[in-house]
């Protein structure tokens, strides 16, 4: 895990994207492929091209459009061409070297690689990449599975049957962009755990591939399906073509993406995620009820589930939080004196809307419980009479392993307080918590019923990585 300052949310760790369309401009609709996937990470962008001889990357640290302008994007003609956008989580802070796509060889033959999720045996591959002499750079487990591909292709002279070899030896949650000079690659783990979806360009004018749809609604592709667990596929100028890199396991989708991580306008796995968030706040109008004048949503993504959860239980939703949209990870930081505002600098209550009224906010999550806290201090202020907690998801418990940044058990309040004492120590006037079958409930729709819920059960599908992790879960004394 990374030694910055710890979040008071739940943070994904990447997006990526991919594009295989001979004779447009690839580079320009990967671009505008990472700025819808920037949600997922904004700590910096890069692109990788080819061009039909070579691949050129270029990626720096910063939002999508700090990185690239028109000029730089002009630059980067090809064929073919991925994409990433990192919030680290895994190795070390943010740095140039540890931006992606990351750049490797098959001998003399260039590729890039581009991902998205948390390996758990990163230290023995990356003894057994320094064994066979291969020299590493940075401190992500991204390149050693770039240099993993790489080593194996040697052996297996195909670099689809490299990829398959490779995943044979990776565990952990990923899902894999790669980038030769004339054909693009996309597989997924085994348990399916972190997104990636397919999509064609009108007029049979190539592929795309996106850790969300939103990401190929931006460029007009149209979602054919997603990556099957373990899948790997290859788009070249034969075309679209499918092979099972490992065998499937238990299937384990992020159940996060739902809650929180994905935007409202994309489909996961078949299912659409503003509705998967709009059935929580319904479910949890049946499982929580409370009598209030109100309902608010915490933008952005408690607004949907806010709009479920009024139309369920007959009270009116209104808007009275608004959220300052260019407050992000940027390089222009806050004075300590702006830092104290805390969650202004993010959010501010409508005083005309919320005065004398008791108000029943839905946000998704509770991590550390410090923004809510000043939420509903905030909210106080404003004039609320009586501020009601209702969350979207259960009580999170466990930290995640598996590309999202999460604390230690003893820095997660639900691991250390009950409902009741959380409650206090926020200063809501009442709280509760989305039970597991409720969220469960809400994603119903999905194209399979396994999911990794294992921040909310403890229930790892593809277990943890030793030391470290052992420490985050508790079991070691510090």
């Amino acid at each position: 895990m990374t030694n910055r300052s710890i979040p008071d949310r739940m943070e994904e760790e990447c997006g990526v994207f991919g594009v295989y369309a001979p004779g447009h401009d690839v580079a320009r609709m990967t671009g505008f492929g990472l700025q819808a996937l920037q949600h997922r990470g904004q700590e910096s962008a890069g692109i990788a091209v080819g061009d039909g001889v070579t691949v050129t990357v270029a990626k720096d640290l910063g939002l999508v459009t700090q990185v690239f302008d028109d000029a730089s994007l002009a630059a980067l003609e090809g064929k073919v061409a991925i994409g990433h956008v990192r919030y680290s989580t895994s190795g070390s802070k943010a740095s140039w070297e540890a931006a992606q796509p990351h750049m490797s060889a098959i001998d003399e033959v260039l590729f890039a690689l581009a991902h998205n999720g948390t390996l758990m045996n990163t230290n023995a591959m990356r003894a057994q990449l320094l064994a066979e002499g291969v020299q590493l750079y940075s401190a992500t487990d991204s390149e050693v599975a770039a240099k993993t591909i790489g080593l194996v292709t040697r052996q297996t002279h195909h670099l689809r049957d490299g990829i398959a070899a490779a995943m044979g030896r990776i565990e952990g949650a990923y899902a894999m962009v790669v980038c030769t000079a004339d054909a693009l690659y996309a597989f997924r783990d085994p348990n399916g755990i972190r997104p990636l979806c397919i999509g064609r360009l009108p007029e049979d004018r190539g592929w795309v591939v996106s850790s969300e749809t939103c990401g190929l609604d931006i460029v007009g592709a149209e979602y054919v399906r997603d990556v099957e667990p373990g899948e790997v596929v290859r788009v070249n100028d034969e075309g679209l073509v499918s092979s099972q890199g490992v065998p499937a396991a238990r299937r384990a989708s992020c159940i996060f993406e739902y809650v929180y991580f994905a935007r409202p306008d994309s489909v996961i796995d078949g299912q659409s995620v503003y509705q998967a968030r709009r059935a929580t706040g319904h479910i949890l109008a049946k499982e929580a009820p409370v009598d209030a004048d109100l309902v608010l949503g915490v933008p952005d993504s408690g607004v949907p589930a806010a709009l479920g959860y009024a139309a369920e239980s007959g009270i009116k939703y209104t808007d009275g939080i608004v959220k300052n949209r260019y407050v992000g990870r940027t390089f222009i930081q806050p004075t300590q004196e702006m830092r104290q505002l805390g969650i202004r600098l993010k959010l501010n209550p409508l005083p005309e809307v919320i005065r004398g009224k008791r108000l029943i906010v839905i946000d998704d999550s509770i991590v550390r419980g410090n923004t809510s806290k000043k939420l509903v201090q905030m909210l106080r202020d404003a004039g609320a009479s009586e501020v009601h907690l209702r969350i979207t998801s259960p009580e999170v418990v466990w930290p995640c392993f598996y590309g999202i940044d999460t604390d230690t058990r003893e820095q997660l309040i639900a691991a250390n307080m009950s409902v009741d004492e959380m409650n206090e120590w926020i200063g809501s006037d009442s709280l509760a918590f989305l039970s597991l079958e409720g969220l469960h409930d809400a994603v119903r729709n999905a194209n399979h019923d396994g999911f990794c819920d294992a921040c909310f059960t403890g229930d790892y599908p593809v277990g943890t990585p030793m030391g470290a992790a052992d420490k985050q879960l508790g079991l070691l004394e510090e």
